[in-house]
């Protein structure tokens, strides 16, 4: 089974936020199961240090100098760039005119313009590549459109007659809205644009996915239900209702060869299920790290997440009085709006023995606090999949989240008397249910042997992309026979 992966960032050679990280870690996975995967993704040049971003130029050895692109009525070229990740290649599209400008993500029509070229352009790589893929992997609306493609551009193209398509919803709030006049530039006829791409009198490369593919998944089961609803279907509900029969819902995985307490380079001491002792030792590495007091009875809550809405900031931002109040230290890792930034600074101006801020993005730092940590906070208005939670599952580190998506499905609430369940979780979105779980997970906290229990149980999770990678090969083998049948 040849299967290609495109997406728009890939740990680690471009990262803004979870896409990244599974596109980086799913081809590892697969490879190890002897799948024959390949990646795509633009190679982004010119950067300086733009917030968000996340940027390596190691992008290995120049392959191809010519990659010719019908695009935009005429023909553009591309250099082609070739890297390996465990054994699967990844091929960088390389266009300076697209992908040479400092940023991973623009917006408006230049933005949809730039994923269009790189959506041709991966098509026409393929066959330069040698046999045809027996599955394209698309992930969000920067893929959106090979999918199209394959259904019209190239639906007479021998070399493409039996490939299918599997596209992955990772967050549908962003769909690559676009002026429809764009279309012929694309490539694209007008009947096209009424029957796929048509949203509310612009056009949507997100519908333009879900209208064509073969076979649509989500990041996790939950998800998978909640977008066919108008509550979190973002005006595509219906769309999604009548491709129902075509929806899976897999849920992502967590790499542990970046994200294990026994063999992570960045711990002050490692530690394992068996042995919690280093996580003291990271416990109050992080408290210096923050220039905090050096007290670990009280307990780390933390969050490392970009500061929006979605993830429930304003939840934190309501509750965090009452949770200092506690006694309890609190620590930030991310960016956002400035009003957020803001706050949380004159946080911890106020409380300066008991919080720290850090603005921006750390790698190594993000290990630390989930080492660190003794709660995670993930109160999101939506999270299609989530992987903090599950990182902090695998530190031994408590997660206090909202029950949406992902974060339904991988979290279960501890119970006092079973001694069942790995976390807290509430449903209603408000900062007083959120404080509930805090003060319930404090109860637990300050009874050692019972806390002990309810990190062990997290750390028994098998949450890896080995189980992950097993249910998206069995995916892909039902959507290729899909197709050929």
């Amino acid at each position: 089974m040849r299967v290609l992966l495109a997406s728009s960032e890939v740990v680690p050679y471009s990262k803004t936020g979870g896409l990244a990280d599974v596109a980086g870690a799913l081809p590892k996975a697969l490879s190890r199961l002897e799948c024959d995967v390949s990646v795509v993704t633009p190679r982004y040049t010119g950067f300086g240090a733009r917030k968000g971003d996340v940027v390596s130029h190691e992008t290995g050895e120049l392959i191809l100098s010519d990659l010719a692109v019908p695009f935009g009525g005429g023909i553009k070229y591309a250099s082609v760039w070739r890297d390996y990740l465990d054994g699967a290649p990844v091929y960088f599209i390389d266009n300076v005119e697209y992908f040479g400008h400092g940023y991973i993500y623009g917006s408006g029509n230049f933005d949809v313009e730039r994923f269009a070229f790189f959506s041709r352009a991966a098509l026409e790589l393929a066959k330069r590549l040698g046999g045809p893929p027996d599955l394209i992997h698309c992930n969000d609306w920067q893929t959106g459109f090979i999918p199209a493609y394959l259904a019209t551009v190239y639906s007479q193209d021998p070399y493409y007659s039996r490939t299918a398509t599997l596209f992955t919803i990772h967050n549908l709030a962003y769909q690559g809205f676009f002026d429809p006049n764009l279309l012929p530039h694309f490539g694209f006829r007008w009947d096209e644009y009424r029957y796929g791409m048509e949203f509310h009198n612009s056009a949507s490369a997100m519908k333009a996915g879900i209208h064509y593919s073969t076979a649509l998944s989500t990041v996790s089961p939950k998800y998978a239900q909640e977008i066919q609803t108008p509550e979190f279907g973002n005006k595509l509900d219906g769309l999604l209702r009548w491709r129902r029969n075509d929806l899976l819902g897999i849920l992502n995985g967590v790499d542990y060869g970046d994200w294990n307490p026994e063999t992570d380079p960045h711990l002050a001491a490692n530690y394992s299920i068996d042995d919690l002792s280093g996580k003291l030792a990271c416990k109050l590495d992080l408290l210096d790290r923050y220039h905090l007091p050096l007290d670990p009875e009280k307990p780390i809550v933390a969050i490392v997440s970009r500061l929006t809405v979605q993830k429930g900031i304003d939840l934190i931002a309501q509750a965090i009085w009452p949770m200092l109040d506690t006694g309890a230290n609190f620590i930030l890792l991310g960016s956002g709006g400035d009003s957020y930034e803001d706050f949380f600074q004159h946080v911890r101006d106020v409380k300066h023995n008991q919080v720290g801020v850090y603005f921006g993005y750390n790698n190594a730092l993000a290990h630390q606090i989930e080492a660190g940590a003794d709660i995670f906070l993930m109160p999101s208005a939506y999270e299609p999949c989530g992987l903090n939670q599950m990182y902090s599952l695998k530190y031994g580190t408590v997660p206090i989240v909202r029950g949406v998506g992902g974060l339904d499905d991988s979290i279960h609430n501890f119970d006092r008397t079973t001694e069942q369940g790995n976390g807290y979780k509430f449903y209603e979105y408000s900062s007083e249910r959120l404080i509930e779980k805090f003060y319930e997970a404090l109860m637990v906290y300050y009874d050692p042997a019972l806390w002990r229990k309810l990190q062990r149980n997290g750390m028994r999770e098998d949450l890896s992309w080995n189980r992950a990678a097993h249910n998206y090969i069995d995916a892909y083998q039902r959507v290729i026979s899909a197709r050929r049948r």
